[in-house]
C-alpha cells in the first residue's frame, strides 16, 4: 500500500525524502547522495496512462486518481510517493485523492507559511511577495505543467486548505514540522524512524540513522549541488540556473519579511498556526 509524504510546496519534502530513500534504500548508507533517490511522485502522466487521453484536464485526473492508486497497489509491499496535492474530495461526483483501501498512512510534513512564501516567491519566480501571498491564499490553486508533474495539474489549495485536507487523514498520520527538523534533527527523525517501525515492522540501527541524519544536514546538501547540480530542480529555473538549496534554515521571516505580508498571513490562517503552534 502506498505511505504519502504529504507536504505543500517549499516545506521540508525533500529534506525527509532523502533521508528516507538513503535509510531505506541505499546501498551506500550512511553515505547520502542527493541525486540517488529512490522515492516516487504522484501523480505524474505516467500513473494514468491506458485511463484518461486528456491530461490536462483536471476533472479527467479527478476521475482517475483512484483508478491509478490502485494499478500501483498491484504491487505488494508498502510503497512512499511523495505529493504536494491536497488530499482533495469531490463528493458530488464521488471523486477522491485518496482512500483507507489505497493508503497506508501519511507522513505530513508542515513550515511556518511565513517562512513558505520567501521560498515560493524564489522558486516560483513570482513578481514580488504579494504575487507569492496570492499563489498561497487561492482556494483553488492547481500546479502543473509540462515540466512539473509531466503535464498533469495537481490540486494544491490554499496553504490553510492543504493542511486541513491532511490533518484530517484518520489512518497512521504522522506530522514533522520543518522548524522541529532544523531545531532538533537527531530527535526529530528518531521519532520518524520509531513511526516507519510501527507501521513498516521495520528495524533499524539508532547509530546508522543518526549518522544519516548527520550527513543529512542543509549544508551538506548545498555543496552537492554545487559540485553536481540537483536532479529534482525543474527544467526553467535549471535556465536561470537557480539554486535549490538556497535558504533553508538561513530563510527567517522575521528578518526577510516585509511587515505588512506576515500580518495578512497571520490573519488568513491564524486558526490554522495556532493549531499548530506558530502563533
Amino acid at each position: 500500500m502506498i505511505v504519502w509524504l504529504a507536504s505543500y510546496p517549499k516545506s521540508g519534502n525533500t529534506w525527509v525524502r532523502i533521508f528516507l530513500s538513503t535509510l531505506l534504500y541505499s546501498n551506500e548508507k550512511p553515505k547520502v547522495d542527493i541525486n540517488k533517490e529512490h522515492l516516487r511522485q504522484f501523480p505524474l502522466r505516467t500513473h494514468c496512462q491506458g485511463l484518461m487521453n486528456n491530461f490536462s484536464d483536471l476533472d479527467e485526473v479527478a476521475k482517475n486518481t483512484i483508478s491509478a492508486q490502485e494499478i500501483i497497489n498491484l504491487e505488494e509491499g508498502i510503497k512512499f510517493y511523495k505529493t504536494h496535492s491536497a488530499n482533495w474530495k469531490n463528493s458530488q461526483k464521488n471523486y477522491y485523492f485518496t482512500n483507507p483501501m489505497n493508503s497506508l498512512g501519511v507522513i505530513h510534513i508542515v513550515r511556518d507559511p511565513r517562512n513558505v512564501i520567501t521560498s515560493i516567491l524564489d522558486y516560483y519566480n513570482k513578481n514580488n511577495y504579494e504575487d507569492a501571498l496570492n499563489f498561497l491564499i487561492d482556494r483553488v490553486k492547481t500546479i502543473g505543467g509540462t515540466d512539473f508533474n509531466n503535464g498533469i495539474p495537481t490540486l494544491l489549495l490554499s496553504w490553510a486548505d492543504h493542511y486541513n485536507s491532511w490533518k484530517n487523514f484518520k489512518k497512521n498520520y504522522f506530522l514533522i514540522k520543518y522548524e522541529n527538523l532544523i531545531s532538533n534533527p537527531q530527535e526529530e527523525f528518531l521519532k520518524f524512524t520509531d513511526y516507519l517501525s510501527l507501521i513498516g515492522g521495520y528495524k533499524f540501527d539508532k547509530k546508522e540513522i543518526l549518522e544519516i541524519v548527520d550527513n543529512c544536514q542543509f549544508e551538506k546538501f548545498s555543496r552537492q549541488e554545487k559540485d553536481k547540480g540537483f536532479i529534482d530542480q525543474s527544467v526553467d529555473n535549471r535556465k536561470l540556473k537557480k539554486i535549490f538549496f538556497k535558504l533553508g534554515p538561513q530563510n527567517n521571516w522575521k528578518k526577510t519579511l516585509p511587515q505588512d505580508i506576515s500580518s495578512k498571513i497571520e490573519e488568513k490562517f491564524e486558526k490554522e498556526m495556532k493549531e499548530i503552534g506558530y502563533l
